[in-house]
């Protein structure tokens, strides 16, 4: 269950918000806040941008979606002051995509609450908030069950509810996957030679998690992508397949190596 004691009704200081803007004066922006229902912030004129500031709706429009960190929260005032200058842009895409990842999970735990013949409330209450404490957020939560089909139960949780949870999460989401490239460099002078650097590079194959491609790029050099659910089980599938490749290719008589970085 969360933290009774930390207020969701309102933002806490240093936190990045998601808002839509209201109105825009020639002092300053207020702005609705998208996570905290009735709630608006306002942003200075003086953080809008480091730089200065002519025509504050140069940087700044009504029904624009914009990302601001609070500065300060005065709940006796019910007053929030937002910054924008203080926002850097690997913040803004972090923030509007967990925003984006939030509203699909809601999405998904509605059709988890309609199976169910409950209501999203009471899914909070069952088993949400709970998720939520444990994993990190809802979505993490749905996106943990695309990885592995039995990943909260082995978390723990137990209930008619986590069957239906696992296989909403599975029928729309696909799991995240990473990407890494290696080099391998691969030659022979026997006649041939050609025959044993196919049956070299047969030995790059995709695995149960992981998606192998080898490409050729110029002679004796070839690419090879690996794409996966874990960034370490990708370098264990690339170190462990390269590293057999080159073994085939010395055991004929030729010539092998392999690196993750190209020189």
């Amino acid at each position: 269950m969360p933290d009774e004691e930390f207020d969701y009704e309102w933002p806490s200081e240093g936190e990045l918000v998601l808002g839509s803007v209201q109105t825009v004066k020639d002092f300053g922006a207020f702005i609705e806040l998208e996570e905290y229902e009735g709630k608006v912030g306002f942003i200075h004129i003086s953080e809008i941008s480091s730089g200065w500031v002519k025509r504050i709706r140069d940087y700044i429009r009504e029904g624009q979606k914009r990302v601001c960190k609070v500065l300060r929260v005065d709940k006796n005032q019910a007053h929030i002051d937002l910054s924008l200058k203080q926002v850097n842009e690997h913040q803004r895409r972090e923030k509007i995509q967990a925003w984006k990842n939030h509203q699909k999970a809601e999405k998904l735990l509605s059709l988890v609450a309609e199976e169910m013949g409950i209501s999203v409330d009471e899914c909070y209450e069952l088993f949400a908030y709970d998720l939520i404490e444990n994993i990190g957020s809802l979505y993490e939560a749905f996106e943990k069950c695309t990885l592995k089909e039995e990943a909260l139960k082995e978390e723990g949780f137990q209930g008619e509810w986590v069957d239906i949870f696992t296989r909403i999460a599975r029928e729309n989401i696909s799991p995240p996957y990473i990407s890494i490239t290696g080099y391998l460099k691969l030659s022979s002078r026997k006649k041939d030679g050609i025959d044993h650097i196919k049956e070299a590079l047969s030995s790059f194959e995709d695995t149960v998690e992981s998606k192998v491609e080898v490409s050729y790029i110029a002679s004796p050099k070839y690419r090879v992508d690996v794409r996966s659910t874990d960034y370490k089980i990708a370098e264990e599938v690339f170190e462990t397949q390269a590293t057999r490749a080159v073994s085939i290719m010395e055991e004929l008589g030729g010539k092998g190596e392999y690196q993750r970085k190209e020189n």
